[in-house]
C-alpha cells in the first residue's frame, strides 16, 4: 500500500462528506511581517498595537485575509490538490479576530457536486471552517473548485448544486467584541473618507500596480502550505494548458485589497466574502491593478460608530484601471480582468 498521499479526485468525493484537515497553523508575528513583506498592507488597524488598542482591541489583529489564506492552505490536500481551477466564493463570514500566538484548524463539508459533460473533471462545494484554540470560529466560507477525475468512466453516486446566498446580510456581520470607533484617528488611518462620504454606485479607480515577480508568488505559495500542484511545480505545469504555473488567486486577492488602501483607506476591516471569480490566470511578470464599485451601503443594528461598504473589488493584468473593465463589447469576460470579488468591509461613520 502506497503512503504516499496522491489526493482526493472527483470520485472521491461524496455529498456530506466532513473533512477534518492536518497541519493545525500557529500563526506567528514572522507570518505578520511576511504578509506586509508579499503584500504591502497599509491599514493602520493591522499595523499598529496602538491603533488597534484605541479601538478596542489588546493588540494589533493579524489581517483578515491572512487568516483566510492560512484556513485556506489547510483545505488544499484534500480538497483541490487534482484541481484544475478554483472557481468561486460565497457566503462567507469573518469571526473573531486571529492574533499573533493563535492556532487555527480547519474542517470542510461537501456540499454539492457537479459532474462536467466532458466527464473529465466535475466541481466539488465545500463549507470550510476556520477556528482557533479555543473553537472560536475565525472564518467561515463556500468555494467551489473544479478537480479531475482519476477515471472518467467512474460513476457519481449522488450529485446536487447547492443555493447559495447573494450576499451576507448586516445582521449577520461579525463585529468583534469590544470594537468602537469613537477615538478613530482617519489622520493616521491615511485618509479622510468615513462610510458617510461614499455613495452606491460609486467607482474607485485604485491608481497603482504591482508587479508579480516569480519569487513572490512561490514564497506566498510556501507561506500558506498550499500544495497545489498548479502554483508550485513547472515540471508538471510546464506540459499543461498554459505552459508555467498560475499564481494562486488568494495571492491576487490579497493584491488587489493591498491596492484599495488608495481609495478605501478606512475599510479597515474585512467582514464578509459574498462572493467571488477569478476570471482569467495570472502569472508571474503580470502587473495587478485593481478598481472598485460600491455595490450597497449598510447599516449594522445597534451600530451608530461604525457601517459596512458592500465592494465590487476587481483587478485587471496588465491594464490600468482606469476604464473600469468588466466585459467584452461581445459581453464575454475581458481577458485583463482576473478576480471579480464581491465582499463587505466596516468603516467608522462620523459622530
Amino acid at each position: 500500500m502506497s503512503k504516499t498521499n496522491s489526493g482526493n479526485f472527483f470520485e472521491d468525493f461524496r455529498l456530506g462528506q466532513e473533512i477534518r484537515h492536518a497541519t493545525p497553523r500557529t500563526v506567528t508575528e514572522g507570518d505578520v511581517a511576511l504578509y506586509t513583506a508579499l503584500y504591502g498592507s497599509r491599514f493602520a488597524f493591522t499595523s499598529s498595537a496602538e491603533f488597534a488598542r484605541s479601538l478596542g482591541l489588546a493588540q494589533a489583529p493579524v489581517d483578515d485575509l491572512a487568516a483566510f489564506h492560512v484556513v485556506f492552505g489547510k483545505t488544499v490536500p484534500d480538497v483541490s490538490l487534482n484541481a484544475v481551477a478554483n472557481l468561486g466564493y460565497a457566503g462567507g463570514r469573518f469571526g473573531v479576530p486571529v492574533m499573533a500566538g493563535d492556532t487555527l484548524t480547519t474542517n470542510s463539508v461537501v456540499i454539492g457536486l457537479k459532474e462536467n459533460s466532458n466527464r473529465q473533471t466535475g466541481v466539488v462545494y465545500v463549507r470550510s471552517t476556520g477556528t482557533n484554540q479555543t473553537g472560536e470560529m475565525v472564518v467561515d466560507y463556500v468555494r467551489w473548485v473544479m478537480v479531475r477525475k482519476r477515471d472518467a468512466a467512474a460513476a457519481i453516486a449522488e450529485e446536487k448544486v447547492p443555493d447559495l446566498p447573494g450576499s451576507v446580510a448586516a445582521a449577520d456581520l461579525v463585529v468583534p467584541a469590544g470594537l468602537h470607533a469613537a477615538r478613530y484617528d482617519a489622520v493616521l488611518a491615511g485618509s479622510p473618507h468615513l462610510w458617510d462620504d461614499y455613495a452606491a454606485g460609486e467607482r474607485i479607480d485604485h491608481v497603482d500596480g504591482t508587479t508579480i515577480e516569480e519569487a513572490e508568488h512561490m514564497m506566498a505559495t510556501r507561506l500558506w502550505q498550499n500544495t497545489a500542484k498548479v502554483h508550485f511545480n513547472q515540471h508538471t505545469e510546464g506540459q499543461g494548458r498554459f505552459g508555467r504555473r498560475l499564481i494562486y488567486g488568494g495571492h491576487i486577492i490579497s493584491i488587489a485589497r493591498a491596492l484599495s488602501f488608495n481609495g478605501l483607506g478606512n475599510a479597515f476591516k474585512i467582514a464578509a466574502i459574498n462572493g467571488g471569480r477569478h476570471v482569467n490566470p495570472t502569472f508571474a511578470g503580470d502587473t495587478i491593478y485593481a478598481w472598485s464599485e460600491v455595490l450597497e451601503k449598510l447599516e449594522i443594528p445597534g451600530r451608530g460608530d461604525i457601517g459596512a461598504l458592500r465592494l465590487r473589488l476587481v483587478a485587471l493584468k496588465n491594464q490600468p484601471a482606469g476604464a473600469f473593465t468588466l466585459k467584452t463589447p461581445e459581453g464575454k469576460d475581458d481577458p485583463a480582468v482576473v478576480l471579480d470579488f464581491d465582499y463587505t468591509v466596516l468603516m467608522p461613520r462620523r459622530a
